[in-house]
């Protein structure tokens, strides 16, 4: 690991100032991530601005229009086991604790999940080229052993996934990420907070340099009666995932009227496709509508060598996890479900 300096911040205003002046300043929260990355030399910090000790961010709050701000320093598990998540948002319950293990949990933060790197090997093996530590380098991935890789909008420089399991059912929910620094606040959709790698795969997010996260809003809106998420690993302990589907739907009068997908595993950031989920409304919930959803959501999939067969696992952990939806309660631990 490189030497480094390190100071704790107690104001928004002072931290943005530290990260601004200098790229190689890096705030620290939980440190689950970063601090492995400085060990594997991926990231050198000069200074780590430690922002635990600015009040007010490891809370969660009601939004004026009836939503939920989680705080950016919020851990994992204090989310995921908070009663008002459990009851009102239960599918960003599940979906976390299917992430990391239960100490990763107790210590990660919200903000910092949202900000992890790739597990790319290439990424962390500095004895190969890689375009994400090395702009213009190359990336072996394309033709090297890919497993684990995109399928969908990756480029000719990166192939690379994005690995949060959280943030697969942020996307589904259409949260907003609330971002401060020494210039005022703004608001990013999350949809458009991750970045595809296009030509620029060093650049996961669209942060400007200097801002920090202060929150995620989680809209009122209410999926708490049909969601599931399924996540498909090579071994169900401590793994990210080759697949994994958050879904939450609408129904009424035995009619889709609000339908969600999204899928991580298979792209530099969550993955929705609009078309699909308008696809699903009005129509029947059924596992021919749910496989038609997913041949659109997949109909611009590209694999490669070692990893073509996430495209078929992809379609049907989709069609999978849409069923499951329509049955929440088999999701418990020993249930069976009618599938």
């Amino acid at each position: 690991m490189n030497n480094f300096s390190y100071t704790k911040t107690k104001e928004i205003a002072d931290a943005s100032v530290l990260l601004k002046d200098n790229a190689n300043h890096k705030a620290i929260a939980g440190g689950t991530n970063i601090v492995d990355l400085m060990k594997y030399f991926v990231v050198e910090a000069d200074t780590l601005v430690d922002i635990n000790g600015i009040p007010g961010m490891d809370e969660l709050s009601e939004t004026e229009n009836g939503g939920i701000r989680l705080g950016a320093l919020m851990t994992n598990a204090a989310t995921a086991y908070h009663p008002v998540i459990e009851q009102k948002y239960p599918l960003l319950s599940k979906t976390i604790l299917a992430g990391a293990s239960g100490q990763i949990r107790n210590m990660a933060t919200n903000g910092g999940n949202l900000l992890q790197k790739t597990r790319c090997y290439y990424f962390y093996d500095h004895s190969v080229p890689c375009n994400k530590r090395e702009p213009g380098s190359g990336c072996p991935a394309v033709k090297g052993y890919n497993r684990i890789h995109a399928i969908l909008g990756h480029s000719p420089d990166c192939i690379a996934v994005f690995p949060s399991d959280m943030c697969v059912a942020l996307a589904a929910l259409n949260a907003k990420v609330h971002v401060q620094s020494a210039e005022g606040e703004r608001q990013i959709g999350f949809e458009d907070f991750h970045r595809l790698p296009g030509d620029t795969p060093e650049i996961d997010n669209n942060l400007k340099q200097g801002e920090i996260i202060t929150g995620i809003e989680l809209p009122a809106e209410d999926f708490s009666q049909n969601y599931s998420y399924l996540k498909l690993r090579d071994r169900s302990s401590y793994a990210f995932a080759l697949i994994s589907v958050a879904t939450a739907f609408k129904i009424e009068n035995d009619r889709i009227t609000e339908a969600r997908i999204a899928l991580g595993g298979v792209a530099h950031k969550p993955w929705r496709n609009k078309e699909a989920e308008g696809y699903l409304k009005g129509k029947a919930p059924s596992r021919e509508h749910f496989a038609q959803a997913a041949d659109l959501i997949l109909a611009e999939a590209q694999g490669f060598k070692h990893n073509r067969f996430k495209i078929d696992l992809a379609k049907k952990a989709i069609i999978r996890n849409c069923m499951m939806a329509l049955e929440p309660e088999t999701q418990r631990p020993g249930a069976k479900p009618s599938l």
